[in-house]
């Protein structure tokens, strides 16, 4: 990788990140099977460190999807198994006396782990959920006064099932904010299936996954994507998208300023994950129904009307300006046969050149 004091990306540490992504990508596709979009929207949440809800019925490869990502980081790996009766000192750990020391020492959770899968989330009491809260946001325990940092990267996939119910504890705002997407796997089709059957006819290819990339390695690229280079204009299209689903009438509260960071910053992931070292508008289109549904609540009246989240993301896209490149070059000339000879008074001065700090892009 180039200098950190680089003040923007280079095209080289771009296809660094693309060709690491690529491997992911292939390492996890001998599991996961036809779900491209899906594997690649994952990868975006691990080059932002961010954590991603698996939402989808039972059997459509969820926990699979994540033990895939955990074993071809090489990362350590934790599974908590997520139940009405789990109390938060059992994820968090614990301080007990040791009588051989006599000593108190600080039994570690599990959620002291560099990816953490949290399974059936919903299914844990409230108090136990809200022990997730600080880990997530802040990359930090504090157990009895006590601080401990937990080790980068940190990642935590949650699933839960949205069609049974029963026995089951919504997850509160506060924390459907801290997950970066949510995602949905879906069913497969016809020959995607039959290729699954068929690569777990004799042994489960999930075994022989091997690390592609060190957890040193992906912290390195993290860091380095926050120098990709985002046009202002971009930015500003990010803020305003975010901005109408305030002023979205359906909407009784509207995202938070945490979903334009989530919403910049997975753009930028995504267009490095795709091999460009800048961010289109369309990458933020791309992002934008992973990472705004979660982070809204629908009125009462919507919710009676049946209208669904996805639908009216979709029409707060489709209100706001779209910014685009002024590319005086693209401009159908004339042909040679029917262009006048210029003239000193008609021939046109040079077009200055853009510096750094202007803006190719304007509203359409």
């Amino acid at each position: 990788m180039t200098d950190a004091t680089t003040t923007r990306l280079s095209p080289e540490d771009v296809n660094t990140i693309h060709g690491v992504a690529s491997e992911m990508q292939s390492s996890v596709e001998r599991v996961i099977v036809g779900k491209t979009e899906v594997v690649q929207l994952a990868l975006v949440a691990l080059l932002c460190e961010g954590h991603i809800l698996l939402e989808d019925v039972p059997g459509t490869g969820k926990t699979t999807l994540a033990k895939a990502i955990a074993r071809s980081l090489g990362c350590s790996f934790r599974r908590i198994q997520f139940t009405p009766d789990l109390m938060p000192s059992d994820i968090t750990g614990i301080h007990y006396f040791d009588q051989k020391e006599q000593e108190f020492a600080f039994r570690e959770g599990p959620l002291i782990a560099q990816i953490v899968l949290a399974d059936e989330i919903n299914r844990a009491t409230p108090r136990t959920q809200a022990a997730l809260l600080e880990a997530m946001e802040e990359r930090q325990l504090t157990v009895e006064g006590e601080t401990t940092l937990l080790p980068r990267p940190f990642l935590v996939i949650a699933t839960q099932n949205p069609v049974e119910l029963e026995g089951t504890f919504p997850l509160p705002e506060a924390q459907l904010d801290r997950f970066l997407l949510r995602l949905n796997l879906g069913y497969p089709g016809e020959d995607d299936e039959d290729e699954i059957l068929a690569r777990q006819e004799h042994t489960n290819p999930l075994d022989a996954l091997q690390p592609v990339v060190t957890a040193e390695r992906l912290t390195e690229l993290a860091a380095a994507l926050q120098r990709l280079h985002v046009d202002p204009a971009i930015r500003r299209y990010a803020v305003r998208i975010v901005r109408e689903t305030r002023n979205e009438a359906a909407f009784e509260l509207g995202a938070s300023p945490r979903a334009s960071l989530a919403l910049f910053r997975s753009a930028r992931a995504y267009a490095a994950v795709q091999g460009r070292d800048y961010v289109l508008p369309d990458d933020v289109k791309s992002m934008a129904p992973h990472v705004l549904p979660h982070r809204v609540i629908l009125s009462t009246q919507t919710r009676l009307r049946g209208r669904e989240v996805e639908d009216l993301i979709d029409d707060v896209l489709d209100r706001v300006p779209v910014p685009v490149a002024d590319e005086p070059l693209a401009r159908s000339a004339p042909s040679p046969s029917s262009r006048p000879e210029p003239t000193a008074a008609s021939r046109p001065s040079p077009a200055p050149a853009l510096s750094d700090d202007e803006s190719p892009w304007r509203r359409r």
